[in-house]
């Protein structure tokens, strides 16, 4: 669905982004994670056809995107950090009116807003919507057109945890339906659990790129922590490869004298640090 070989951009003289190759396949969520300045937004204007100075090769859905036409957009859907609504009017109206750019036919507008729960307050002018109901209308304006491929940058920025799990529901949703989805975040929570992989960015190179579990897996070394009581509780702690040298845990479990166990495995932020020395501040 998307290519990238040897691809780089500079604004100065000094390259921003330098030498970078991925591909992203269809009905894949595909994570770029990196900090401020790393080059996550500058690869998305890139791939969304804004920046075409760039050297190399990107091909998005079989166009190469510095030569993409008019057509381009009828298959990309975009919801980026800040709001591109207009205020003035209301929710029903925003989505009528960006609906009509297309030439294709869009989706039900009363089901886009009830599967964001704003079903009741479509008929209010945006300017009276709080931060995270503009960040749920921002994002189904993005799929109006049922674009085969998503762009979405901090889709869960200012939700509380309730909107958070709807959003993250929804795209999970769209990759089931067959969606290319191409997210950026910060939250490695919602990296770990909705990307197939990501891409560790850092300095416009990618420094890791695999599953969320592979990265964790191969770069730390697991954990068992167990707690048990003989008059005042107690934690133990072994290696996860090595349980069974662990005399004291065997002979708990034979006793069934543990109170709780759990394996420990480092965060996808922990390897992000260990990777690339830096952080997603």
């Amino acid at each position: 669905m998307i290519t990238v070989e040897e691809l780089s951009f500079s604004y100065t003289n000094k390259p921003f982004i330098s030498n970078m190759s991925f591909q992203v396949r269809k009905g894949e969520v595909f994570g770029f994670l990196g900090p401020s300045g790393a080059g996550k937004t500058t690869l998305q204007k890139i791939l969304t056809g804004l920046i075409t100075t760039y050297r190399g090769s990107a091909v998005l859905n079989g166009v190469e995107c510095k030569t993409h036409s008019k057509s381009f957009y009828e298959n990309i859907g975009v919801d980026f950090e800040y709001s591109t609504l207009y205020e003035k009017l209301t929710a029903y109206e925003n989505l009528q009116f960006f609906g009509s750019l297309y030439a294709k036919n869009v989706r039900n507008i009363d089901d886009l807003l009830e599967s964001v729960g704003l079903q009741n307050d479509g008929d209010k002018k945006v300017s009276e919507y709080s931060k995270g109901m503009k960040s749920r209308l921002n994002f189904i304006k993005a799929l109006l057109h049922d674009p085969a491929i998503l762009f979405l940058d901090e889709p869960t920025s200012g939700l509380d945890p309730t909107n958070s799990r709807i959003m993250k529901d929804l795209i999970l949703h769209e990759k089931k339906c067959g969606k290319t989805v191409l997210l950026t975040t910060h939250n490695m929570l919602d990296a770990a659990e909705l990307c197939d992989r990501v891409a560790f960015i850092v300095d416009g190179t990618i420094k890791a790129l695999d599953t969320p579990h592979n990265l964790i897996m191969q770069k730390g070394a697991a954990s068992v922590k167990y707690t048990y009581y003989d008059g005042t509780e107690h934690t133990g702690q072994c290696s996860l490869t090595k349980t069974a040298e662990d005399q004291l845990l065997m002979s708990l479990l034979k006793n069934n004298a543990i109170r709780s166990i759990h394996s420990s495995e480092p965060t996808l932020n922990d390897i992000f640090i260990e990777v690339t020395g830096r952080t997603l501040k």
